[in-house]
């Protein structure tokens, strides 16, 4: 989310064309769920079902799914319900009994990360695995400042809300977060990677001025809140160092661009020849069910395991590890890594191909099936036509959103069994489309 996307999708009674039906459940919302919540468009969608790349509607309409991450290898997916249904009808229960299947999925997912990094701790939410991130680099470092991009999402606890940029004035940053730009070619000019490396620097020595040391370095390697900023491949290497220099540690935060979504690697952070302190995961390590997780090189921890303990009453319980084991075999099996790198290439390519037609269309930013596109308006980013282009997609059953700190790019973060088929149509509903904007 964004500060703009916040605002834009926003739903106030008397906006958008709602069935008696449909108005009916979005008042009743507002009085039981209270002011904080929001909705999708302009006209708010009212879903029923989900299968593979599609949603449906109380009226049985498909909407094509080009944005939710959260059911990485498909809605409802059949082998992943199963393992679901299967488990908790056996032993839904916490780490802190003997039980092979956590075992297992743990030494599965510890398995594709590079061997520095061999432990693993669960939680439920990525939140929850960056706010114990946090916890572990204070006792490693002894520091308390964190370094974070200034559109940055990274979760809903007190203390990561605080290092979330995107949630804009209602949140505060805490005394301890340092903002830095977003690591584009116009924050940069000189060059992403030295350019970003030393905002780092320049933010530790804003630190050091304060009399506060340095702990973390958080960034979602995929920068996805902050508007997609993957390449070039390599430029977060440097600014790890300049990290680990002033004393403190590098988080990757695989919230979003893991489990191979970038189609030429497993993990975000391997496109950049890195290897983190930590790394955190969540939404799609569970394809919906509530699953998280925190990999960690062993120095990492070693402080904070001698002197805390850690317990989750459901982080790595036995059905979520039943989960993410199953989710990690349709992976595999179904080849959603190979199929996101085809297919993310051929809509990068398929947006280029229109932005040469369509004065709307700017800069593509891609990797595998994750995709900004900038929205134009007499060759300046359009927050508002992003807006405008957003809830006509919806119109025509295509589910998408927008990013950036302004909200003026499409967000593109389909399911991973997302098809040449899936992409055709999209770029036919957008040829189609733009013209009318």
């Amino acid at each position: 989310m964004t500060r703009q996307t916040a605002m834009l999708n926003a739903y106030t009674p008397g906006a958008g064309q709602l069935s008696p039906g449909d108005r009916s459940l979005a008042d009743r919302r507002a009085a039981a769920l209270g002011p904080a919540y929001r909705l999708f468009y302009d006209t708010p969608v009212h879903l029923v079902r989900g299968e593979g790349v599609h949603l449906y509607d109380a009226q049985g309409s498909a909407y094509l799914d080009c944005y939710n991450n959260v059911a990485s290898v498909g809605h409802c997916h059949p082998r992943v319900v199963q393992a679901m249904a299967t488990q908790a009808a056996t032993l839904a229960t916490h780490t802190r009994y003997l039980h092979e299947t956590i075992l297992t999925y743990a030494e599965r997912l510890l398995a594709l990360f590079p061997a520095e990094l061999p432990h693993v701790m669960f939680t439920c939410t990525g939140s929850e695995a960056n706010d114990l991130a946090l916890r572990i680099a204070r006792a490693a470092t002894g520091g308390t400042g964190i370094i974070v991009t200034d559109n940055a999402y990274h979760g809903v606890t007190l203390a990561t809300a605080e290092m979330t940029m995107s949630f804009g004035p209602a949140v505060a940053p805490g005394p301890t977060v340092f903002p830095i730009p977003a690591p584009s070619a116009a924050n940069y000019p000189q060059g992403i990677a030295a350019g970003f490396a030393q905002a780092v620097t320049k933010a530790c020595d804003r630190m050091a001025a304060q009399g506060i040391k340095p702990a973390l370095l958080i960034v979602d390697t995929i920068f996805s809140s902050d508007g997609v900023f993957p390449d070039p491949e390599g430029f977060l290497a440097p600014a790890a160092a300049a990290i680990r220099k002033a004393g403190g540690l590098f988080l990757a935060d695989e919230v979003q661009p893991g489990f191979g979504r970038t189609g030429s690697r497993f993990w975000g952070f391997e496109r950049h020849g890195l290897i983190p302190d930590m790394v955190s995961m969540g939404k799609p390590m569970g394809n919906g069910y509530p699953l998280a997780g925190l990999a960690l090189q062993p120095r990492v921890i070693a402080d904070f395991g001698a002197k805390a303990r850690y317990f989750n009453t459901f982080g790595g319980n036995a059905v979520a590890a039943a989960v993410g084991l199953a989710v990690l075999d349709v992976i595999r099996d179904e080849a959603l890594q190979e199929n996101a790198a085809i297919v993310g290439a051929a809509f990068a390519r398929g947006l280029r191909s229109l932005a040469q037609r369509h004065e709307a269309l700017g800069d593509t930013r891609a990797a595998g099936l994750f995709i900004g596109q900038t929205i134009l308006t007499d060759g300046k980013p359009d927050p508002v036509r992003a807006a405008r282009l957003v809830n006509a997609l919806r119109d025509n059953r295509i589910l998408i959103s927008s990013t950036g700190a302004n909200g003026d790019s499409l967000k593109i973060r389909p399911p991973l069994p997302f098809s040449l088929a899936n992409v055709d149509q999209v770029l036919t509903t957008l040829d189609r489309l733009l013209p009318t904007l």
